[in-house]
């Protein structure tokens, strides 16, 4: 079982982490679950927009998003999960900031993410980033209920933004040289 005292790792996923995550996915309730394949598809052609958190290489956590093809300034959250067992703090939270801060220096604008009305979880999580940016966060129906099979609730589209564009960097001639797996230590 991972401690409270571990490191995770923040980095972009492969192909093969998807059915690490897709079993992840399966045993976190409320989430819905797609195919093993639809997760490795997702981390060859998107992989550059979610992120895996790691620990000692087992994925404790990771997050599924794109930029939205009509509105590329706009950076959609599709899905997350953090193990329940992983013992570290907020990693979720954590998780879904980093994603986002990512997609911000790369000139996402607007961050997305549709929710249940009763995830209240996420909705902070949602809330207290914007208000860190100082961005203003709108709501609407994005898919109602019947849309999407019976069981499911409708879903709400959280809309946060404009952001403001990060501080450039100081010395871009100091950065590490692009790897196909990026890593961030949280």
């Amino acid at each position: 079982m991972t401690t409270a005292r571990a490191k995770p790792v923040f980095r972009t996923p492969t192909p093969d982490d998807g059915l690490a995550v897709w079993e992840l996915v399966a045993n976190t309730p409320g989430l819905d679950t797609n195919s093993p394949y639809a997760y490795v598809l997702w981390f060859r052609d998107f992989a550059e927009s979610s992120l895996v958190a790691t620990v000692d290489d087992e994925i404790v956590g990771f997050l599924t998003g794109y930029r939205r093809p009509e509105e590329p300034d706009t950076y959609f959250v599709w899905q997350t999960a953090v193990s329940p067992r992983h013992g570290i703090p907020f990693l979720g939270v954590k998780l879904f900031e980093a994603a986002a801060e990512r997609q911000r220096a790369r000139g996402a604008r607007f961050v997305e993410a549709s929710v249940s009305a009763d995830n209240r979880s996420i909705l902070m999580v949602l809330r207290q980033y914007a208000r860190r940016q100082a961005a203003e966060i709108t709501e609407q129906l994005l898919f109602p209920a019947d849309l999407l099979g019976d069981g499911h609730h409708d879903e709400i589209l959280q809309r946060i933004g404009p952001l403001a564009a990060p501080d450039p960097d100081p010395d871009p001639t100091a950065r590490p040289a692009p790897s196909r797996v990026k890593e961030t230590a949280v």
